[in-house]
């Protein structure tokens, strides 16, 4: 068997409602020198039912599962399982454009320089039927991306959106398995700080879906992970910055995902005394944040959602 050009790793625990439609996105790949690596992390529904369906299907499709021991360590597996020479992540519940592992698959071929990419992602409403783009977008910078990039404006935004050498991210470690948050941004510092090359395609590739997790959320578990793991490149970053605009980023999920504004006006006090001109910048972001989250019950909470979808 050929060593294919990518491997689409995919964590999925009790994602019997979205999986279908995400490795839908996948096989519709108008590039299609791939594999599928999906690990069921001890899901309790349908999920393995479901993969296995699809593997038996198509044959670039491979399935392992393992009691549930976390995102990160799913992933893990994943990239052990993996063969090629790229490794593409996708979450069980976001999709990508058709276009999405030929545009990376140009980068790298152009700049064999860029050891990591990334794109645009789409931020998705969690709504009834196939998941559509809401009206926000994320940026990417332009050349390769700096320790800040990842740590303080998180430009990659989600694993689903993160193509890298498979040889790198062996080199890097993988994911810490221990963290519960940020292991993401955990991962991302690594592989800038230690000097690998990672570079962002001005194209909307990733459909993001923003589920309504606020309520089972551990907002301050998450804001201490990422100080965290700021502490350790405090050398190297603008810590105060960062803090800022995380508590804005937890602020915004709070009030899109349903947790009481008061926890969200929590985060615009802590962002604004960390640094209040960090957490105004970036347009219009910041002042609706704080808005929202000031004005509280007086906005609806379908009306929060709408302002952040």
């Amino acid at each position: 068997m050929n060593t294919p050009r990518f491997s689409v790793v995919i964590a999925a625990y009790n994602a019997q409602r979205t999986i279908a439609e995400t490795l839908d996105s996948v096989l519709a790949q108008s590039e299609t020198d791939f594999e599928i690596v999906a690990i069921d992390d001890g899901s309790q529904d349908d999920t393995l039912k479901i993969l296995l369906g699809y593997a038996a299907m198509d044959e670039r499709i491979r399935v392992a599962s393992q009691s549930n021991q976390g995102v990160s360590a799913a992933r893990n597996l994943g990239v052990s399982k993996a063969s090629g020479e790229l490794v593409a992540f996708l979450d069980a519940d976001d999709i990508w454009h058709a276009d999405k592992l030929a545009s990376h698959a140009r980068l790298h071929d152009e700049d064999p320089q860029t050891e990591a990419s990334f794109a645009r992602i789409a931020f998705c409403p969690d709504r009834a039927g196939p998941l559509r783009a809401g009206r926000t977008k994320s940026s990417v910078p332009e050349g390769y991306c700096a320790l800040e990039d990842v740590v303080v404006e998180n430009a990659v935004c989600t694993m689903s959106n993160l193509v890298v050498e498979r040889e790198t991210l062996l080199a890097i470690g993988g994911f810490n398995r221990a963290m519960r948050h940020v292991e993401d941004q955990d991962l991302l510092a690594r592989l800038v700080g230690n000097g690998h090359l990672l570079r962002g395609i001005p194209e909307t590739l990733v459909g993001y879906r923003m589920s309504a997790d606020g309520l089972s959320c551990d907002f301050a578990a998450m804001l201490a992970a990422w100080k965290n793991l700021a502490s350790r490149w405090a050398d190297r970053i603008d810590v105060k910055r960062g803090e800022a605009l995380y508590c804005r980023y937890l602020a915004r999920r709070a009030l899109r995902s349903g947790a009481t504004t008061t926890l969200a006006r929590s985060f615009v006090r802590r962002g604004f005394a960390s640094d209040g001109k960090a957490f105004l910048s970036g347009g219009a972001r910041g002042v609706m944040t704080a808005g929202a989250a000031i004005a509280g019950s007086a906005i609806p909470s379908r009306a929060r959602s709408a302002i952040f979808a």
